[in-house]
């Protein structure tokens, strides 16, 4: 049994940032990024593990990133967010905010959307929705290795969530930081394992 899979615990399938201003080859300003998502082909392994949470009956939670139009409310903190407000991207209401084709959301899906941020539990109430729902397992999937998923791992871990991740279905800005990072970062705060296994657990 994989840890944190035990039937005493309830996992959610959080699908973190699979929007087209992110790895829509068409919209995306992150070409590496694009590019790891195509050669490594996480979204089919992401989809078929979000039908198998639904059909368990379990919570399937896509992560968005959604600026107010002024962004008034963004820190200038960062190089990525500093590069949406130079170009004015993934604004509410533009193209570039909505899910790719692969992960658009099914009827009884979560769309958890923040403003501002990084990751997705600061400045949000990501935390007291899961709690609400009685989750205690955090699956990660989706983009990137790099900020979101270690950065979203590391607070949830933090939380007190245990927190799986199915390297088979996250993607960085290269396969050398994605290497790098699931073999020296990821580890020390989540466990990591490959989609299959979790289907396999879920299917017990």
């Amino acid at each position: 049994m994989v840890r944190g899979f035990e039937r005493s615990r309830r996992p959610a399938l959080l699908i973190s940032e699979c929007q087209r201003g992110v790895i829509d080859p068409l919209l995306s300003s992150f070409p590496g990024l694009v590019e790891q998502v195509q050669q490594r082909g996480i979204l089919p392994r992401i989809g078929v593990l979000a039908d198998r949470f639904r059909k368990a009956g379990l919570p399937v939670i896509h992560l968005h990133v959604v600026h107010k139009p002024d962004y008034a409310d963004v820190p200038k903190t960062s190089v990525i967010i500093v590069r949406s407000i130079r170009d004015q991207r993934m604004r509410e209401g533009m193209e570039d905010v909505l899910a790719v084709d692969e992960m658009r959301p099914l009827q009884d899906d979560i769309v958890h959307a923040r403003g501002f941020s990084l990751v997705a539990f600061h400045g949000t109430d990501l935390d007291a929705m899961l709690r609400h729902m009685g989750v205690q397992t955090l699956v990660l999937a989706g983009v990137s290795t790099n900020v979101a998923i270690s950065g979203t791992a590391l607070c949830g871990s933090d939380l007190g969530y245990q927190v799986l991740i199915p390297e088979d279905c996250i993607a960085g800005a290269s396969e050398e930081t994605h290497a790098f990072i699931v073999q020296n970062q990821l580890p020390l705060y989540s466990t990591i394992t490959d989609s299959q296994t979790l289907i396999d657990a879920l299917n017990d």
